[in-house]
């Protein structure tokens, strides 16, 4: 139930905020900085009671949900999930903490906002079920988006919209080759799964598996973001309020990474071995580029988003070694 707990902890902080006076910014404030606390503390124990030792998914639960269609509420947690988990409850109350002072229109609303992104972000991490993943990786988009166009700077609307329409682009694709993998499924045993480990024994033709990796991986690519698809980034980030910008830099665009690792890559490995090569020429003029520009930008905020397509480029260039010491150096 600690997995659950993880996301629902936000959404009833969410429920508790929206039936509080908007007039009350300081109860509104401490009570979701209470809650996101919380959440922190939860994930703690998560990490305390895991055991490294181990290399299936820990604190797994399984229910039937949609069965006619093999849809699953599956979530568990592994080494790879856990401390991103950790992460975004480590970073959520510090966002919350930024604002404290910076923002004053529409708090209730705001709070709001960072505690559904709060509850999106772990459900991505914390998925087994294709489904179920695709579901969180696009409720995250929406607080994401009210966030950068609401509260944002000059510039917010731009940024907003351009950071919409590039994610949704690659989700949209994502979605169909999630579809295809579950016919492929429905194919090779009689009845159609989302279930991601029983998809990782799944052997597709070459035809199959090269488009279906080409659609998770420009998904993913746009989220890192790798080059040349990362002009979104430094818009998004320049614009955003100071809490949207820690939470961008510190969880979002490592769910780019995470979903070429837990996704893309196992899913469809002779595609992904046969791209890794062309992928890492795209990290290292990322790795380059991003650092060249990052040198000169007067923004803070700005250098942030370049040097962070920079180091997510060193991530991605690990990945695509596909070998233990990469895979080993991207994750940490």
């Amino acid at each position: 139930m600690m997995i659950t707990l993880l996301v629902v902890l936000p959404l009833a902080g969410l429920v508790a905020l929206a039936l509080i006076d908007g007039r009350h910014e300081s109860l509104i404030r401490t009570t979701a900085l209470t809650v996101s606390a919380l959440v922190f503390e939860v994930t703690l124990l998560v990490w305390w009671k895991f055991t490294p030792s181990s290399d299936a998914f820990q604190f797994t639960e399984r229910h039937a949900w949609i069965p006619a269609f093999g849809i699953d509420y599956s979530v568990g947690i592994d080494g790879i999930s856990l401390f991103l988990v950790v992460l975004t409850g480590f970073l959520t109350p510090l966002a919350l903490l930024s604002s404290w002072d910076s923002v004053h229109d529409r708090v209730k609303a705001f709070s709001m906002c960072i505690l559904a992104l709060e509850s999106a972000m772990i459900g991505v991490f914390v998925s087994l079920d294709l489904f179920l993943f695709y579901l969180f990786w696009d409720a995250m988009l929406i607080p994401m988006y009210f966030l950068i166009g609401i509260w944002g700077y000059e510039r917010r609307i731009y940024a907003a919209v351009k950071f919409i329409l590039y994610t949704m682009a690659g989700s949209v694709l994502m979605l169909i080759a999630i579809i295809g993998l579950s016919w492929a499924a429905q194919a090779a045993t009689g009845q159609p799964s989302f279930d991601l480990l029983d998809l990782y024994k799944l052997h597709l033709s070459w035809d199959t598996e090269k488009w279906f990796f080409l659609a998770f991986a420009l998904a993913f690519a746009i989220k890192v973001p790798l080059f040349p698809f990362h002009t979104w980034l430094p818009d998004a980030h320049v614009e955003a309020p100071t809490a949207g910008s820690v939470i961008l830099a510190g969880v979002l665009l490592k769910m780019g990474t995470y979903g070429l690792l837990r996704f893309a890559f196992p899913l469809f490995p002779s595609a992904a071995l046969y791209f890794a090569p062309y992928i890492a020429v795209l990290a290292v003029i990322g790795i380059v580029y991003g650092a060249l520009v990052a040198m000169v930008q007067p923004d803070m905020k700005k250098l942030v988003a370049y040097s962070s397509v920079s180091h997510l480029g060193v991530v991605v260039l690990g990945l695509c070694a596909v070998n233990v010491n990469g895979v080993q150096g991207a994750v940490y």
